[in-house]
């Protein structure tokens, strides 16, 4: 996400509460949200790659497989 983008999307929503926005400035904001979110998950999902789970049994196993096995 590069910095035009975050003040984009800052200036949208300060416009907002400020006097409100255009149907076309909603769209704007919707799809840069859905952007911005779409990478924050991506971030968040390579952070969990990197996170390890240790087990009772004294195993260590990454989290997305100890949490797939709860879950199961």
């Amino acid at each position: 996400m590069d910095k035009q983008m975050l003040n984009r999307i800052n200036e949208l929503a300060r416009k907002k509460r400020e006097q409100g926005l255009t149907d076309e400035e909603q769209r704007e904001q919707k799809q840069l949200y859905s952007v911005y979110l779409s990478e924050i998950r991506a971030q968040f999902d390579g952070t969990l790659d990197n996170v390890s789970v240790k087990q009772a049994d004294g195993r260590t196993v990454p989290f997305k497989d100890a949490y797939r096995k709860k879950n199961q």
